[in-house]
């Protein structure tokens, strides 16, 4: 199984998928807008990447530029903080077999497969 943390509206995300498809994996799509990932999910899932928790997130989104950027936040707060905005979580990411991820450039994604 592998899993996409998809964005329908993310013209980086939609081509990821089509790359899976192509390659004729079995997908399950998370449309993480509408069901954003726990912090627990969260947690595995920037483990699966082998990043920090600043490294998953859009900084260029307003809610971070007017709520967060330039303060000293901790990981685990930052986990919190993009488990309640999943608007601020870097897009797409893949997951297959405890390792993730995320498709920019989409090409990206066969690294995993």
């Amino acid at each position: 199984m592998t899993t996409i943390y998809h964005n329908p509206r993310c013209r980086k995300s939609r081509e990821t998928l089509t790359i899976l498809e192509e390659k004729n994996e079995n997908i399950k799509i998370v449309k993480y807008l509408e069901n954003p990932p726990s912090i627990e999910e969260l947690t595995e899932i920037i483990k699966f990447l082998n990043i920090s928790p600043i490294d998953l997130v859009r900084k260029n989104e307003a809610i971070w530029k007017e709520n967060y950027k330039g303060k000293d936040i901790a990981d685990s707060e930052l986990i919190s903080v993009l488990s309640k905005n999943p608007i601020l979580i870097e897009r797409p990411i893949v997951i297959k077999d405890n390792k993730a991820i995320i498709g920019r450039p989409p090409q990206k994604v066969i690294d995993i497969l």
